[in-house]
C-alpha cells in the first residue's frame, strides 16, 4: 500500500509542473482506498528540479553524480472512517537537492515522456 501511495504522490507532483530549478515542499491530496472505502490523504511531497551539468569528458570510472530533489521523510498512519485497517503514507519534513542514493532510489534516466524546459 505504501508503494501505491508514494507512486500516486509522484505522479501528482508532475501534473501541471512549472519548469524551475528549485527543490521545495508541496502540499498534495492523494486518493486512497482501504476496505473498499475511498478517501483522501493530505500530505507533503518534495517537488522541483535540481541543477545538473553534464561534463565535457566522461571518464571510464562512471557517470557524473546526479542530484535529485529529495528530503527528510517520515511516515504517518491514517484510518478511513468505517475501516479498522490503517495505512501508512509518506510525509516530507524538508526538501533539498542531494546526491541520488542508489540504495533507496532509482537513479537512472526515465524512459517516459517528461515535459522539458
Amino acid at each position: 500500500m505504501q508503494l501505491v501511495v508514494m507512486a500516486a504522490a509522484l505522479v501528482l507532483a508532475e501534473v501541471g509542473q512549472v519548469c524551475s530549478f528549485s527543490c521545495h515542499p508541496k502540499n498534495v491530496s492523494i486518493p486512497v482506498e482501504s476496505c473498499g472505502i475511498s478517501g483522501c490523504v493530505h500530505t507533503t511531497i518534495c517537488e522541483g528540479r535540481c541543477y545538473h551539468e553534464d561534463p565535457i569528458y566522461i571518464s571510464y570510472d562512471g557517470h557524473p553524480t546526479e542530484r535529485i530533489c529529495s528530503g527528510d521523510w517520515s511516515y504517518e498512519v491514517k484510518f478511513i472512517e468505517g475501516c479498522p485497517v490503517g495505512f501508512k503514507y509518506p510525509v516530507a519534513k524538508s526538501c533539498e537537492c542531494t546526491t541520488c542514493n542508489t540504495r533507496t532510489t532509482y537513479c537512472g534516466r526515465l524512459s517516459a515522456d517528461m515535459p522539458s524546459c
